[in-house]
């Protein structure tokens, strides 16, 4: 069976919205309500954080939605409890995003199983050597169907952009800057000025450029330069405010998928 996320990117080249949110945030059992709203959306992608208690490469708004979720009684069997169901309805791409100790923690093996079990597409492990995932991690989730994506910057030297290109299954996750999620606001000039020369070291995968994606302007800009974009900080705020999940994910990736005018 293809991947569901192999699956969209030959379908569909440009404009991929990808939308990150907490599990078990702002409540326990928002999971797969928020999940539910996500795919009835215009959202192409849906990625699930694991809450951790040290996201080090997570801005205060995903770090405190983090340790609500926490709070709530969020974790790895919950989560995989909540998601069992979740293909009877659900179509699109699901990944999971977290940190290399909450797998750790789990089970390597067992962890990529229940993924595979549930229907998860791909996972992201932003602290997951390349090296470590060769000798652990590659042959698991090869036999599963399961993409890692693998996270690259403007000054990731090209040797290095070619090899985690090659590992990396699904797509290429583009970091806008090199700033923690929600610390900056579009795409640096710094990425304008070299992802001509990304681009030539990759080679396999589309980009999806994070951090710092936060509406409708940043998409638009990060869609010339790339395959697509990843907003997750925009949209935990708006989920901590909204008392309409439908209603207010819906009005939320439509404004954001709506193709700026120049005046």
């Amino acid at each position: 069976m293809q991947n569901r996320i192999d699956k969209l990117f030959a379908q569909k080249k440009e404009n991929v919205l990808s939308i990150f949110f907490t599990a078990g945030f702002p409540n326990l059992k928002d999971t797969t309500v928020i999940l539910e709203a996500l795919e009835q959306s215009e959202a192409d992608l849906i990625e699930i954080g694991i809450p951790f208690s040290d996201p080090l490469a997570d801005g205060p708004v995903i770090q405190q939605s983090s340790l609500t979720a926490l709070e709530n009684g969020m974790n790895l069997n919950l989560l995989f409890q909540q998601l069992k169901d979740i293909r009877i309805t659900a179509k699109k791409p699901i990944l999971l995003m977290g940190y290399l100790n909450s797998v750790m923690q789990f089970g390597i093996e067992k962890f990529y199983k229940q993924c595979a079990a549930v229907g998860v597409d791909g996972v992201i492990l932003p602290d997951l050597p390349l090296e470590e995932f060769e000798m652990y991690h590659r042959r698991i989730t090869e036999a599963l169907n399961i993409k890692v994506i693998f996270l690259i910057s403007a000054d990731t030297r090209p040797e290095r952009i070619r090899q985690l290109d090659e590992a990396s299954g699904g797509f290429l996750y583009l970091l806008s800057s090199n700033s923690t999620t929600g610390g900056v606001n579009g795409v640096s000039d710094l990425l304008l000025s070299k992802v001509a020369a990304v681009k030539e070291s990759v080679a396999k995968n589309p980009l999806l450029i994070g951090f710092g994606i936060k509406g409708q302007k940043e998409f638009s800009m990060a869609c010339e330069i790339a395959n697509g974009a990843i907003i997750g900080s925009a949209f935990i705020e708006l989920l901590t405010r909204s008392h309409n999940f439908k209603k207010d994910i819906a009005e939320f990736t439509s404004i954001v998928k709506t193709k700026l005018i120049a005046s």
